[in-house]
This record gives C-alpha cells, sequence and structure tokens, in this order.
C-alpha cells in the first residue's frame, strides 16, 4: 500500500512493508528551466512507432526518445546527451503545459529508451525500471525501489551541472533542489 501525501514544501518518505509513502512539495520547474538548453515539442507530434515504442523529438536538438507512458502525452523536453541523435546517459524528461512543468523523468536512458528512474507526477513519484512503455509500478523490490531513487537523484544532479556550465544559476539551483528531495526518498 502506498500514498502520496504533501507536508507544505518538505519531502518526507515513511515504509509500510516496503511501500515509501512519499510526500513532496511544489518541485515545479521553473518555467524558464527547459529553454536554456531545448526547446518543447508535443511528444506525440512527432511521434514515430518502433515496435510497441512511440518516439518523439526535441526539435531543438534533434534528440529522439521514448517519453514514459506516466509522464503522459504533451510537449516534453529532454536535458541531457544526445549521442547518435538518441536521448543517452543520465538526464530529465520535462513534460510542460503552457511553460509550467507538469510531471518530470529523472533517470537513465540508453539509446533512448529509458531504462530506471522516477517520474515526479501530482505531488508523488512513480519508480521503476522500465518496461514495454512505461515505468513498472505496483509491488516492487525494496533495492529497486532503492536503485531508482538513487538514479533519479543522480539525473538531477547532472541536469544541475549541464544548467551551471551554461551559467543558468536558476535552473542549476532547481535541479540541485530537486535532487535532493529525491535523496530524501530513500534516508
Amino acid at each position: 500500500m502506498s500514498a502520496r501525501l504533501l507536508f507544505g514544501g518538505i519531502a518526507a518518505i515513511a515504509l509500510l512493508g516496503c511501500h515509501p509513502v512519499v510526500a513532496s512539495g511544489n518541485d515545479q520547474a521553473p518555467a524558464n528551466v527547459a529553454e536554456a538548453s531545448v526547446a518543447a515539442v508535443p511528444a506525440n507530434a512527432s511521434a514515430a512507432t518502433d515496435g510497441q515504442l512511440v518516439w518523439s523529438q526535441d526539435p531543438g536538438s534533434k534528440c529522439r526518445f521514448v517519453a514514459p507512458k506516466s509522464l503522459t502525452a504533451g510537449p516534453t523536453n529532454w536535458i541531457g546527451e544526445c549521442p547518435a541523435g538518441k536521448a543517452s546517459g543520465l538526464g530529465v524528461l520535462v513534460r510542460r503545459d503552457g511553460g509550467k512543468a507538469t510531471a518530470t523523468f529523472y533517470g537513465e536512458l540508453r539509446d533512448g529508451v529509458p531504462v530506471i528512474g522516477a517520474i515526479n507526477v501530482d505531488g508523488g513519484y512513480v519508480v521503476g525500471k522500465f518496461t514495454g512503455d512505461d515505468l513498472v509500478q505496483g509491488d516492487l523490490e525494496p533495492q529497486v525501489r532503492i536503485d531508482s531513487f538513487n538514479v533519479a537523484a543522480k539525473a538531477a544532479r547532472a541536469a544541475s551541472a549541464r544548467f551551471q556550465a551554461q551559467k543558468n544559476a536558476a535552473s542549476a539551483r532547481f535541479y540541485a533542489d530537486a535532487a535532493k528531495q529525491l535523496d530524501l526518498q530513500v534516508e
């Protein structure tokens, strides 16, 4: 059993058996966060199906990626490396509506396909390994939950470093704070 709780901007986690109760405050990205490195694209606007996977392309970087289903369809930005035209390594997929971040995937992608991480949506987290078209949900091994949050925190730190290198202090600070929130989920 898990639940999402809100405690005035402070993230907290409690374990009920092996299931975390995740609490998170307003951890939405500032409106200008992704604008520094990529432009928004509707996730389904330039999507191409490859078997079960639905591919999207970021028009700013021309980077291709598969957005997890829990991220929901809509304008999505990739913040991270893009070797051979596909999102790879630690990074962040940010779902936006009118300049406001509505859901964020922090994690690892390989050749454009998510591997493991956490999606921050509706003030809580969906965590796990990517299987099919989404992160596996439900009963996860405790170590998978821990690994998911650890990878997500590393991805947020990588985004912070990327914005720091671009001299975008507000976005760098936002993602450094997101990394701290993700770290709290496993303490």
